[in-house]
C-alpha cells in the first residue's frame, strides 16, 4: 500500500491501523533546534481522542504521545522524528460477526476491490484512528509556523448552526448519524508563501482536507457563492496599500496575500449506524446489516475533526515555509 507520505520538505509517514498494537508517524525534514517534549502534545490530542464526550464514540485512548527518535534533549536532531500512540481500548472481537460483511459507506468494497484484502477489525487504515498521528505530526508543524495561528471550530452539524446538542441527542435515539462542517480561520500568514500552478496553497490545503477520512468537499474565501456574485462585487479592491474585502479568502493565483485565510471543509455523516442496510457478503450474496446496539461509533464525526483541520493545515503551512526559502536568491554567492 502506498501514498501513507504527505508534505514535500515537512514530509510525514504515519503507520498502523485501528487495532494493531498502535499507530505512529515519522516525521522527515524537520530542522535541527526545534524544542519538543512529549507534554506538548497532550491538549491537542484531547481534542481529538474520543471517550469524553456523550456525543463521540466510547472508544477510551489515552493517546500518550511517545517520541522514540529524532529528538536529543527536548531539541530536534535533524534526524527523522517517529511519534508512536499505542492502542490500548481496541475490542476486535466486536467485528468477528460481520468480518465478511461489506459495511455500506466504509471502506470494506474498494479496499477487496484494489488490495484484496481487508482489515475488518474497525477499519484498519481507512480507520478515523490514523488521524491521531496527524494531529500528532501537526504539533511539531506548528513549532515552525512563528506567529502564524490556526483556528477550527464546527460551524453546521446536520444541516443546523445551532442547537448542536439537540440535533444530536435526535441521531442518537434513532440509531443514525449526522454530517457538518467546519470552518478554520489561519491568521498572520505572511504574503507570499505557495507556488503557482499545481502547487497552490488551496490545492496544497484541499489535498490535505479531502485526505481526511470522510471529508467530502472545501471551499476558500466565498468559496460556491463566488459563483452567483458578480465580479465587480468579489474583487477585492485594495487602498493605502491594503485589501478593503476579502473575498479570496487570503489566497492569490494560489500564493497568499497577507489577508487571513479561511476555508471551510465539509464531512459526510458516519458510515457505521445502527438500522439496517442492504449490502453484500464479500462472496457477493445480498444480505442486511443489523450492527449491534453496543457498537462504538460517533454520530457526527466532524466534533472531532476541528484538530484534525488545524494539524493538516499546519504541515502545509509548515511545509511552504521550509520551501520559501529556496524561492530567490538573498545575495550573490562568491
Amino acid at each position: 500500500m502506498g501514498s501513507n507520505s504527505f508534505g514535500r520538505q515537512f514530509k510525514v509517514t504515519s503507520f498502523g491501523e485501528s487495532h494493531g498494537k498502535g499507530i505512529g508517524c515519522v516525521i522527515d525534514g524537520c530542522p535541527a533546534g526545534v524544542y519538543l517534549d512529549e507534554q506538548m502534545f497532550a491538549s491537542a490530542m484531547k481534542r481529538r481522542r474520543p471517550g469524553f464526550s456523550p456525543f463521540t464514540s466510547p472508544r477510551k485512548e489515552e493517546d500518550r504521545v511517545e517520541i522514540l527518535s529524532g529528538v536529543f534533549e527536548n531539541t530536534s536532531t535533524g534526524a527523522p522524528i517517529t511519534l508512536w500512540i499505542e492502542n490500548k481500548d481496541q475490542k476486535s472481537t466486536s467485528y468477528e460477526e460481520v468480518k465478511d460483511v461489506i459495511r455500506p459507506g466504509h471502506a470494506n468494497f474498494s479496499y477487496l476491490k484494489k488490495y484484496g484484502i481487508f482489515d475488518y477489525r474497525g477499519g484498519g487504515r481507512a480507520s478515523a484512528r490514523e488521524t491521531a498521528t496527524r494531529v500528532a505530526a501537526g504539533v511539531v508543524a506548528k513549532q515552525l509556523l512563528g506567529a502564524i495561528v490556526i483556528q477550527a471550530k464546527v460551524i453546521q452539524v446536520g444541516g443546523y448552526k445551532e442547537n448542536f446538542k439537540k440535533v444530536l441527542e435526535q441521531v442518537i435515539e434513532e440509531g443514525d448519524s449526522v454530517g457538518g462542517i467546519i470552518e478554520c480561520n489561519i491568521k498572520n500568514v505572511p504574503p507570499g508563501l505557495g507556488d503557482p500552478i499545481y502547487e497552490k496553497v488551496e490545492a496544497n490545503l484541499a489535498k490535505a482536507m479531502l485526505s481526511i477520512n470522510a471529508c467530502r468537499g472545501v471551499e476558500f474565501g466565498d468559496g460556491f457563492d463566488s459563483a452567483a456574485m458578480k465580479g465587480s462585487l468579489h474583487n477585492d479592491q485594495m487602498e493605502n496599500g491594503k485589501f478593503l474585502t476579502n473575498h479570496h479568502g487570503g489566497i492569490l493565483a494560489g500564493i497568499t496575500t497577507g489577508e487571513e485565510i479561511t476555508f471551510r471543509a465539509a464531512f459526510k455523516p458516519t458510515s457505521s449506524i445502527k438500522k439496517e442496510m442492504k449490502t453484500l457478503l464479500t462472496c457477493g450474496a445480498n444480505t442486511t446489516l443489523a450492527p449491534k446496539k453496543n457498537t462504538r461509533h460517533d454520530p457526527c464525526v466532524a466534533l472531532r475533526a476541528p484538530a484534525i483541520v488545524e494539524a493538516m493545515a499546519a504541515l502545509v503551512f509548515a511545509d511552504f515555509i521550509l520551501l520559501s526559502n529556496c524561492d530567490k536568491l538573498e545575495k550573490t554567492l562568491t
